[in-house]
């Protein structure tokens, strides 16, 4: 029992990395019908910005706390990312909003491919160790082990997260954007401003990436130019089987990949052996989206328009 609970914390701690990061992709393509294939480097872009503000406070102030120097370094990272998200679409993704869906795609494996470079020649190729501001001691909870960086992202993202369902359900621009979302031209007759509220959405899902970079840095004590790939599929993944479009859906998607990962890596590695464990947890991420992409395209939670953000 005492494995089984250290493997849903794991998952947790992993799924809910993977629900910020699949946010971005649900959003955004609620609004555009567009899949953002570059979202994983805005959350890397998020990683790297975050290493080098946390190395800067922890030589000016190495005396404050590790909790205050995270968030220093999450606020720092959140407007740079969404610099970089709203420069992406105004750059990139505005001129081929009527364009057929195929051109889309390959600008973004583009930009990609361009915000990789450009890190690589700010920060170096080499992986980057991230500073342990955080305690490195564990403690128990039910049996099982965690640590405060991940008390603290597991707190972050669920903040986040209600913050986003706050947004998008209680305010005036999260009608706008679910009117958007449903009929860009329609709310446009509504007096909606359908490039304000797309602009908004890219920032917002740059800042949930932010978020998810310095907590996966800070999580796994590195970071280097081409994290953010691997990440970027399998948040899409999980924005698939939880039903892309769906804000609630890709929490929930994010949260099930994390599990799966982690339970499999755990339990089916044993079972095999190690064949299939923690080296090979990758491979469960991607049965996963075949498998709902043959037998539920829609996701868990289908499609439902209203929910769109």
């Amino acid at each position: 029992m005492d494995i089984f609970i250290q493997q849903v914390i794991n998952g947790l701690v992993l799924g809910s990395m993977y629900a910020l990061i699949a946010l971005g992709y649900t959003m955004v393509y609620g609004v555009l019908n567009l899949i953002n294939f570059a979202h994983g480097d805005v959350l890397m872009i998020g990683a790297m910005v975050g290493l080098t503000i946390l190395k800067l406070v922890d030589g000016a102030a190495p005396g404050l706390p590790g909790v205050i120097k995270l968030v220093i370094a999450i606020a720092g990272a959140i407007p740079v990312c969404a610099i970089v998200n709203i420069l992406i679409e105004r750059i990139a993704y505005r001129r081929l909003r009527n364009a057929p869906r195929l051109a889309p795609l390959i600008t973004a494996i583009g930009v990609s491919i361009l915000l990789q470079t450009f890190a690589m020649m700010i920060w170096g190729r080499n992986p980057l160790p991230f500073p342990q501001v955080m305690p490195s001691e564990s403690f128990q909870l039910f049996g099982a082990l965690i640590t405060p960086a991940q008390v603290m992202l597991l707190v972050l993202a669920a903040a986040s997260m209600a913050g986003l369902v706050l947004l998008v359900e209680k305010t005036r621009m999260g009608r706008a954007m679910r009117a958007t979302a449903e009929n860009p031209r329609v709310a446009g007759l509504m007096g909606v401003d359908a490039n304000k509220v797309i602009v908004l959405t890219f920032a917002i899902g740059a800042a949930l990436a932010a978020v998810a970079g310095v907590m996966w840095g800070a999580n796994y004590s590195s970071a280097q130019f081409a994290m953010g790939f691997v990440p970027g599929l399998k948040a899409f993944s999980a924005a698939v089987l939880g039903g892309i479009g769906n804000i609630y859906g890709a929490m929930l998607g994010g949260i099930l990949l994390g599990l799966i990962e982690s339970l499999g890596a755990g339990y089916i590695g044993d079972l095999t052996g190690g064949f299939l464990g923690s080296h090979y947890q990758d491979i469960f991420a991607f049965i996963v989206l075949i498998a709902v992409l043959t037998l539920r395209p829609s996701g868990i939670m289908g499609e439902r328009v209203a929910d769109r953000a």
